[in-house]
Formats: C-alpha cells, structure tokens, sequence
C-alpha cells in the first residue's frame, strides 16, 4: 500500500468515535483507560495518511492477550508477527489493503503508550511544531512512496526530538521490517 499523505479530515474524530465504543465495550475487562485517539489524525489541521490510529490501554498485557479472537470475530486483523510485540499488540481493520484504523493495545503505564499520548499532545499544542512534522512526513512520504515501514522508521528521529522537548522519556523502539 503507497504512503499517502493529505489533507485533515474533518471526519476523523467521527471515525474514531465510531469505533471507540465498540471497542470499550470488547475490550472492557483489561482496559486500565479510555481507547484514546493517537498519531497524525488525531491533531487538528495535520495532514496525514487518512487512517485512524487508536490506543487501548491495557491493565496487563499478557492479560489481553485474551482479547485477540475476540477482536478478530469484530473484523480486527492481528498482527502476529509484529516486532514490537513485546510490548504491544497490533490490529488493523478492515484489510491491509484498505485499512482504514490501527490499534495498538499497549500497557497503560508503558514508556510506548505514554509516548503516544505525549507527542500526540505535544503536537496538537505547536502550531510551529505541527508545520514541521507536515513539512518532514509529506518529505519522507515522496522518499519512501512505496515502503510504508521505511516512511515510519524514518520519523524515529523527530518523535524523539518531541518527545525529550516534552520531558518525556523516549522508549527503545523496534525498527519495522523494510
């Protein structure tokens, strides 16, 4: 799938909240917190690919390991191969091809789910900050138009610079297969 960047979606909230609820609701016996709405389209105004990340904290993630057939009878596509599963556990929906939401069940108290929600946070409060990270992901989307992995691994850098800025620790992060 090419790496497309465009324009904010005023819709986004919206697609979150669609799927907010039903995930509460499944995933209500290991959540530790609400399933919060993170990365790109979760910041008014930043242009981004138009899928909607999500964050489901969890209390204990071998705990909500549980949930994974759960999640797949509702359409979500496990990822089991993913390399950072030491920490967290992946789904897309509806189809790699035309995915439409991610979701990340991380550890509520992680150094990744807290990570999510700072520079989520960090951007949504810069404008400055905001044109920045347009500037360098529509740069890397034209770099690495057809290796969705190699355009995430390569904002590392700049998450990182946000996230020390912010006063956050920066978690080690799992390179993703180019």
């Amino acid at each position: 799938m090419p790496v497309a960047i465009g324009g904010y979606d005023a819709g986004w909230p919206d697609r979150f909240a669609e799927q907010q609820g039903a995930l509460t609701e499944l995933l209500a016996p290991w959540l530790a917190g609400p399933v919060q709405h993170v990365g790109s389209t979760a910041v008014p105004g930043l242009r981004a690919k138009p899928i909607i990340d999500m964050l489901a904290p969890v209390h204990s993630l071998r705990e909500a390991r549980a949930a994974v057939p759960l999640l797949a009878r509702h359409d979500w596509l496990f990822w089991p191969e993913d390399p950072a599963a030491t920490y967290r556990l992946w789904f897309l929906r509806p189809t790699p091809a035309k995915r439409t939401h991610h979701l990340q069940v991380i550890e509520h108290d992680d150094p990744h789910a807290i990570a999510l929600l700072g520079f989520r946070d960090a951007l949504r409060g810069d404008a400055r900050l905001r044109r920045e990270y347009a500037e360098l992901k529509q740069e890397l989307a034209d770099q690495h138009a057809g290796n969705r992995n190699a355009y995430t691994n390569a904002k590392n850098d700049f998450v990182a610079q946000v996230l020390r800025h912010a006063g956050l620790p920066v978690p080690a992060r799992d390179m993703l297969p180019e």
